[in-house]
């Protein structure tokens, strides 16, 4: 059996946008207060994107910053994957319109569409051509400005999302490092209590999907809070058990911001220390597939992760979906 490549991060970039809307801000829109908010989900601020930004802006910056971490050129990369469910538009993909603006000429290009879990399934995408020889660098992008797609009146669901992007430059790495294991998985059934309704082919754009406002994120937010706690959970013993490793090994937690008590139960499922893992939901709000590259890339720029550390990953979203990864840094 031919010997897989060793593939890991070998560059990392973030974006968020400039403008910040806090809690305080939100007080004036809906009624709602900063001790309300934080107590129930961690979230003092996020970033909101300028009229003129959209995805492919926010990744493009992202992307800049991955490529010249990694000592890159943008024709150097043979694939690029942007994990979104905000993109520019239906088509062409985010990914090829970054693909021109980066001048990667060379590169495949495509988006990916699993919610927050969207990075993870996109890394164990480009992992599996990297490895087998397809490609040898991918630019892996979780890209999403959930500020357009969110609705200002609604104050259940305004406070939890924000904007921004996360990228990393995955390639070969030594013997010894890289990606160990991935799970991915999805209850399909669950796909109502998240979701965005309008838009497609079977609920196409008109004035009754407008002014029903259809065309907004929908969120059962009771029942999505039970299996995001449930699935974080046992994905978690999954990917590490299929990396052969025990939760004692894990060095550096990386989760889905999407709630700080979402991230304190996992925290305690795996007898974690605080100092263990990556928070911060209080500054950036659950920004979607953006969410686990903004933490694992803030991570690294503070030096939090050093080289044979062994990191963990885990999300999930709508779909619903989740995904979890192993990596030794």
């Amino acid at each position: 059996m031919r010997q897989l490549r060793p593939v890991g991060i070998i560059g990392t970039g973030k974006y968020v946008p400039e403008k910040i809307l806090t809690n305080s801000d939100l007080e004036k829109i809906v009624e709602t207060n900063d001790e309300w908010i934080v107590s129930r989900t961690g979230i003092r601020e996020r970033h909101i994107a300028a009229p003129h930004e959209a995805t492919s802006d926010l990744a493009y910056e992202a992307a800049l910053k991955a490529l010249d971490s990694a000592g890159m050129k943008a024709e150097d990369l043979d694939l690029i994957i942007i994990a979104t469910v905000t993109p520019d538009s239906a088509f062409p993909s985010t990914a090829c319109i970054l693909q021109d603006k980066l001048g990667a000429k060379g590169a495949a290009a495509f988006d990916l569409s699993a919610a927050c879990s969207g990075f993870v399934y996109s890394l164990a995408t480009a992992v599996g051509f990297i490895q087998n020889g397809m490609y040898n660098n991918a630019l892996i992008i979780g890209a999403d400005t959930l500020s357009r797609i969110t609705d200002y009146t609604d104050r259940n669901t305004c406070v939890l999302f924000g904007d921004g992007a996360g990228a990393v430059i995955i390639g070969e790495v030594p013997e010894g490092r890289g990606f160990q294991s991935f799970d991915l998985g999805a209850e399909g059934s669950g796909g109502n209590l998240l979701k965005l309704e309008a838009g497609g082919s079977r609920l196409p754009a008109s004035q009754q999907t407008v002014e029903d406002k259809k065309h907004f994120i929908y969120m059962n937010g009771r029942e999505v809070f039970k299996f995001a706690v449930r699935v974080m959970g046992s994905a978690t013993e999954r990917v590490l058990t299929k990396a052969g490793l025990g939760k004692e090994d894990v060095d550096l937690f990386v989760p889905h911001q999407a709630n700080i008590r979402i991230i304190q139960s996992a925290m305690q499922r795996l007898d974690l220390p605080p100092e263990k893992c990556v928070i911060n939901v209080d500054k950036y709000a659950n920004t979607s597939a953006a969410s686990i590259p903004l933490a694992l890339v803030e991570a690294a720029e503070e030096g939090r992760m050093k080289e044979g550390d062994t990191v963990l990953m885990v999300g999930f979203g709508g779909g619903l979906t989740w995904g979890a990864s192993v990596l030794i840094w």
